[in-house]
């Protein structure tokens, strides 16, 4: 029965995709050959998730902004995936290192690209992956797009696991670290997520000044001179600007 309701609200959706103007109850009903309550059910549902939008004053029915951005979320993440692409090939080659693209969801950082020197890298993690935002360069990057009383809240009464001996599990501690990296426009991992590797990353923004992802690389702690890292780090900077730029931010 589930399956079957499933089934119909696409029939809605798709019926109504094709009409610009709407459509009323009623028509929606003959078109689909359903009687008129169990549509009107379907409808409520869609309508209370934002799919469906109705004019009260017409009771016509039409596709809403949650079925829009939906599909923008989805055109925005190949956007994002293809004007990235070369960059990441580029940090990977000019740091020798192993890069990844990710962004937030549900809380967690998933990984959605990577690019790596050497094909012998496949310890570090694979697409589609998911990692705790604490405890992840590329986590406290997409956290710096939130204010302190926002990231406050979003951890209230949530513990925050020790991965590591050196995860953070102080709150305020964690939230002076993504301060000092909203200034400096890079944020870091030293063995939180991964004994022995130290990992920066930058975020990456769209034409809105929103943070929608973030670029970074990541090295054994013992493989590089401090020299180096600054060199990482501004690599990693520079590569964000720049994917940035692609996807039409135009700040600062």
């Amino acid at each position: 029965m589930k399956v079957q309701s499933i089934d119909r609200a696409f029939d809605i959706m798709e019926s109504l995709s094709k009409e610009p103007e709407g459509l009323s109850l009623t028509e929606i009903s003959k078109r689909l050959e359903l009687p008129t309550s169990t549509v009107y059910r379907l409808l409520s549902v869609l309508r209370d998730r934002n799919y469906i939008d109705k004019n009260d004053s017409t009771n016509m029915y039409k596709l809403g902004f949650g079925f829009m951005e939906l599909s923008s979320m989805f055109l925005h993440g190949l956007e994002l995936k293809s004007e990235a692409n070369d960059l990441l090939r580029t940090l990977s080659r000019q740091s020798g290192q192993v890069v990844f693209l990710a962004t937030e969801q549900d809380g967690d950082v998933v990984y959605i690209d990577k690019h790596e020197p050497f094909s012998e890298a496949k310890k570090y993690c694979f697409i589609g992956q998911r990692k705790p935002m604490h405890c992840t360069a590329l986590g406290k990057a997409l956290l710096t797009a939130y204010s302190d009383n926002e990231i406050r809240s979003r951890y209230q009464g949530v513990t925050l696991e020790k991965i590591t001996p050196k995860s953070i599990t102080d709150l305020e501690v964690l939230i002076r670290q993504i301060r000092t990296s909203r200034e400096a426009q890079y944020s870091f991992d030293d063995e939180e997520n991964t004994e022995g590797l130290y990992c920066v990353a930058a975020p990456i923004y769209d034409y809105r000044g929103i943070i929608i992802a973030a670029v970074s690389t990541s090295w054994d702690i013992n493989s590089l001179e401090v020299r180096d890292r600054e060199k990482n780090i501004d690599l990693v900077k520079n590569c964000a600007r720049t994917i940035s730029t692609r996807m039409g931010y135009i700040g600062g």
